[in-house]
């Protein structure tokens, strides 16, 4: 402990693995190796195909590419403390090691639910102005989109390390995951941490809240045009393209959701129930979301197949 005063501050946390199940955390760490293995690989593959082919250098894809990114970091943020703790049982983070993980964590998630919201707007353009969407969804324009995304996750939560570096701490140092969330944190202090409460509470709404509301507009927007098409043909078409960004919207934010409602308000829950909804929130959509992608647009199947192709011969 770091003493001045009245005022306490670890000097490190100790993280959970998965609660009542420690034993079992070498056999465990096979399902979440798999895991990240297939994040890794599947988003540096969207990567690499989107790159090498010129045909996918449009607004959709830079968008997926985007998303890809964020979910490369994501698994690389959350990687070394689950396996470390799996592998090793090395359960202990410094004070400062830990915020930094916080942070990073916040502002990748705060980003992929920003990149999302991208999605549906282009989908929004590709179909209501169909002739229009090169011409307002430009590189240069989507270059800008990502940079304000950056910027808003960076800017609006960068007074969070500090407000907990404020705190007061004593008592339990036991965070409740393998990785370092900012309610798991502000929870262990033994101070006022209404503040707190009330920032996260506010940003979170009005970033994250705000992506999900606009998204939910853009597809009823989609549906109003698609529902104005001709034929059921042209229906079903336009709504095909929309299906891999709808189910990478469900993964991300069911969640999510889950995740926000337990730490405010499910104070009964099991841990084991707090355990698995993090992990399903900060694992599964870096998985699924290549996978998701490659099954349904066969833009990039087909550049797949060729380059399979091409190492095979």
């Amino acid at each position: 402990w770091e003493f001045n005063g009245s005022f306490y501050q670890p000097s490190a946390f100790l993280m959970m693995g998965i609660p009542g199940l420690e034993g079992l955390h070498h056999w465990i760490s096979i399902p979440f190796c798999t895991l990240y293995l297939i994040a890794l690989l599947g988003n540096c593959m969207i990567l690499f195909i989107i790159k090498k082919t010129q045909s996918l250098h449009e607004p959709m894809y830079y968008f997926l590419s985007m998303l890809a990114v964020t979910d490369l970091g994501l698994v690389l943020c959350t990687l070394p403390t689950t396996l470390g703790i799996f592998w090793f049982n090395m359960r202990r983070i410094g004070f400062d090691a830990c915020l930094t993980q916080m942070y990073f964590i916040h502002i990748l998630s705060f980003i992929e639910s920003s990149v999302l919201l991208a999605m549906a707007f282009d989908r929004f353009i590709a179909i209501s102005h169909p002739l229009r969407h090169s011409s307002i969804l430009t590189k240069t324009t989507v270059i800008k989109i990502g940079l304000a995304i950056i910027l808003r996750g960076m800017v609006s939560l960068l007074p969070i390390p500090f407000l907990l570096k404020r705190l007061t701490y004593c008592g339990k140092t036991e965070l409740s995951h393998s990785f370092c969330f900012h309610p798991d944190i502000m929870n262990l202090a033994c101070a006022d941490i209404k503040v707190n409460v009330f920032y996260g509470m506010i940003i979170l709404l009005s970033t994250v809240g705000m992506d999900f509301i606009f998204i939910v507009l853009s597809y009823i927007l989609i549906i109003k045009t698609v529902i104005s098409l001709a034929t059921k043909e042209e229906c079903l078409k336009a709504l095909n393209t929309c299906v891999s960004h709808i189910c990478a919207v469900l993964v991300f934010f069911i969640p999510m959701i889950g995740l926000s409602m337990i730490h405010r308000f499910g104070k009964n829950v099991p841990p084991l129930v707090n355990t698995l909804v993090a992990y399903t929130y900060l694992m599964i959509p870096p998985a699924l979301n290549p996978i998701i992608y490659s099954i349904k647009s066969s833009h990039i199947r087909e550049a797949l197949l060729r380059a399979l192709r091409r190492k095979s011969e």
